[in-house]
């Protein structure tokens, strides 16, 4: 394979990955799990501190975190005891950015038949998050809290791999900063220790390609707009 044949692959990988929100119950093995992973550890770090934790649900573990997680989705006193950790979305959204969340939101629930009334069905399919999107597997990325914003930065590169090689195998993801919220549930089930963080969920499996949601192909502004050029 010539360079232009290389070049070719990893752009059309990269343009094929998206955020699948439904997905088969096909299981997938765990040494391909293992191997995305250990290829996605090649992701840069300040210094090679390589800051990641990797926790891979599946069966009754994933299953115990996703019932407990709904049933305080649906009391909204006990929701009120489970806060982010740390703040993913700005306070204050100006634009392009809450254009870009409005219109992302707009066409997922358009593609569903949702309107602005259809609160109770909007709430359920927010809900789908904590059941993974029905994928099979659900991993969470944990951190250390000594480490600082660099390894936040670093950790973004290796969780880009993670969906890129799980792309490159069939596979499909959904990052989720969903689960956040519920960082204590999720800190119990996998007996994290007081000075780890959660970073992020996410569900990973083989796509259900009848299923609408998964039609989205969310828009990009062109590189012109946001590339500054000095000579």
């Amino acid at each position: 394979m010539n360079s232009a044949d290389i070049t070719k692959v990893v752009d059309d990988n990269i343009k094929a990955r998206r955020s699948i929100r439904a997905f088969l119950p096909k299981p997938v093995a765990k040494q391909d799990l293992l191997d995305l992973i250990e290829v996605s550890g090649r992701a840069p770090s300040g210094t090679n501190t390589q800051p990641w934790q990797v926790y891979v649900v599946t069966g009754e573990k994933k299953k115990a975190i996703s019932y407990e997680i709904i049933s305080i989705s649906n009391d909204p006193e006990a929701l009120k005891e489970h806060t982010e950790e740390y703040s993913y979305y700005p306070s204050t959204w100006i634009d392009p950015y809450i254009s870009r969340r409005r219109k992302v939101g707009f066409d997922l629930y358009g593609l569903l038949g949702l309107g602005k009334g259809d609160k109770e069905k909007m709430q359920a399919q927010t809900a789908r998050n904590y059941i993974f999107f029905d994928a099979p597997v659900g991993v969470f990325f944990v951190i250390d809290r000594v480490m600082q914003q660099g390894s936040w930065l670093d950790y973004g590169m290796f969780i880009q791999n993670v969906m890129l090689t799980a792309k490159a195998r069939g596979l499909d993801t959904c990052p989720q900063a969903a689960f956040t919220q519920f960082h204590r549930v999720i800190a119990k089930h996998l007996d994290l220790k007081p000075e780890q963080q959660l970073v992020c969920g996410m569900s990973l499996g083989y796509a259900d390609t009848t299923k609408i949601e998964n039609t989205l192909v969310t828009e990009r502004a062109s590189a012109e707009s946001y590339t500054h050029f000095f000579e």
